[in-house]
C-alpha cells in the first residue's frame, strides 16, 4: 500500500534464463526501496524462486516461461531457438496483455523490465535493462541484433550495465553505431563488495544457467575436482526450498547461497570457476577476483565475452568438453579482474519514476 512517503510503485519483470538476469536485479530492487519506491517483482522459473528467497516480504507475480530449450549438442543449440521463436512470441504477447491488467490492478508508477520484451506500457514510464545491444547468434548476428533493437524502441529508455568508453567488459555486444536508441550506459552493477577476508577456498565453482547444460557441468567437475589439490566449495546453482549443505573429501557442496553467503564465500576464496555470463562478469569485476571461464556450449554471447576476456588478458577459458582440472593452471599467466572505479549514478536514474505526471504518461481511469 502507497503512504505520503512512498514515490511510487515499480514493477521489475526478470527474465528467466539462468539466474544472471535475477541477481543483477538485486541492487536494483534495493536502491529502489532506499528510495522509498515500492517494488513489485515479476519473474518465472528458478529465477522466481530466488528473487523470493532474497525479498521474501515484497509482492511477487508470476509471468509467462518463455519455454527456451537447451540441447545438448552445441551444434542444436539455434535450430533449437529457432524452434522456441514461436513461444517466446507468444509468451511476450502473454506478458505484455498481463502487465497492462496488472498496472490498473496494482497501481504501478513504472516498469523496470530485465530481457522482459513484453513488459512495457505507453502509460508509464517503462525501463528496459540489457548488456546485449547485438545478440550473437553467429552468421544470423545481423538479424538478431536487429529484432532485439526492435523491442527496445518500445521502452522509453534502455539502461546499459556497462561502460560507453573503449574501455569495458562486453565490447561489441552492448555497443552499437546503429539505430535510433535512447541508451544510458550506467557502468557495471554487482549486488557484491570487495572485502578483505583470509582465503578459505583455493577454488570456488559457482554452476548457472539452463539445463541439461548446468547439469552435465556438474557431473564433468565433480570428476575432475578429484584430483585438486586444495580446499573447494562447490555451489551447483539449483534453488530450493531449503539449503542443502555436503561435505566429500576436501570439498563443500551447497545447492545454492543467497547473496550475503555468496559475498562472503567470493571473497575469500582464491580463484573462481564459472560461466561466462555476464552478470558473473560484473561481480567478478566488482571482486577482482582471478577466474577460469567454462562457457555454455552453444550460447555464442558467453563464448564472445569468454574470447574478450581472454584477448584482453584478464582471465583464461576452454569449452565444456575439453575442460580438465589441469587447465586452471592457466590461470597464472593472467591478470584477473581490476577495478573499473565507477558510481551508478541511481537517483539520476530513477528520477524517470519522478516524471509520472509529465504529458506522455497518462493512466487509463
Amino acid at each position: 500500500m502507497k503512504t505520503e512517503h512512498t514515490k511510487g510503485t515499480i514493477l521489475i519483470a526478470v527474465l528467466n534464463w539462468g539466474l544472471g538476469h535475477a541477481t543483477r536485479c538485486i541492487p536494483i530492487i534495493q536502491k529502489l526501496q532506499e528510495s522509498n519506491f515500492t517494488p513489485i517483482i515479476a519473474s518465472n522459473g528458478m529465477a522466481l524462486a530466488l528473487l523470493k528467497k532474497e525479498f521474501p516480504q515484497i509482492k511477487h507475480l508470476e509471468l509467462p516461461s518463455y519455454q527456451i530449450e537447451y540441447p545438448k549438442r552445441k551444434i542444436l543449440f539455434k535450430w533449437k531457438l529457432i524452434q522456441s521463436l514461436p513461444k517466446i512470441a507468444k509468451a511476450v504477447l502473454d506478458e505484455n496483455k498481463i502487465v497492462q491488467e496488472w498496472i490498473n490492478q496494482y497501481d504501478i508508477d513504472g516498469i523496470i523490465s530485465d530481457n522482459r520484451l513484453g513488459c512495457y506500457s505507453t502509460k508509464i514510464p517503462s525501463v528496459y535493462i540489457t548488456h546485449q545491444i547485438n545478440v550473437m547468434t553467429g552468421s544470423t548476428t545481423w538479424f538478431s541484433s536487429i529484432l532485439h533493437q526492435y523491442f527496445i524502441k518500445k521502452f522509453n529508455t534502455c539502461w546499459v550495465p556497462d561502460l560507453q568508453q573503449s574501455i569495458n567488459l562486453a565490447g561489441k555486444l552492448s555497443h552499437t553505431q546503429k539505430g535510433k536508441l535512447n541508451l544510458t550506459y550506467i557502468g557495471p552493477i554487482s549486488r557484491f563488495q570487495k572485502k578483505e577476508r583470509p582465503i578459505q577456498y583455493q577454488l570456488m565453482i559457482i554452476l548457472s544457467g539452463p539445463e541439461p547444460q548446468r547439469s552435465l557441468l556438474e557431473t564433468k567437475l565433480i570428476t575432475e575436482i578429484v584430483t585438486f589439490n586444495g580446499s573447494v566449495l562447490f555451489v551447483k546453482g539449483i534453488v530450493t526450498k531449503d539449503q542443502i549443505i555436503e561435505r566429500v573429501r576436501n570439498t563443500t557442496y551447497y545447492n545454492y547461497m543467497n547473496s550475503e553467503q555468496l559475498e562472503e564465500a567470493l571473497n575469500e576464496s582464491e580463484l573462481i570457476l564459472c560461466r561466462s555470463g555476464y552478470s558473473s562478469i560484473m561481480d567478478l569485476a566488482q571482486l577482482e577476483k582471478k577466474v577460469f571461464f567454462i562457457p555454455t556450449p552453444g550460447q555464442f554471447e558467453q563464448e564472445y565475452l569468454a574470447e574478450k576476456l581472454e584477448a584482453d588478458g584478464i582471465a583464461p577459458y576452454m569449452s565444456q568438453d575439453y575442460f580438465s582440472i589441469e587447465a586452471l593452471n592457466k590461470t597464472t599467466l593472467y591478470s584477473g579482474f581490476v577495478n573499473l572505479e565507477t558510481t551508478v549514478e541511481w537517483t539520476a536514474l530513477l528520477n524517470i519514476f519522478n516524471k509520472k505526471t509529465d504529458s506522455q504518461f497518462h493512466k487509463e481511469t
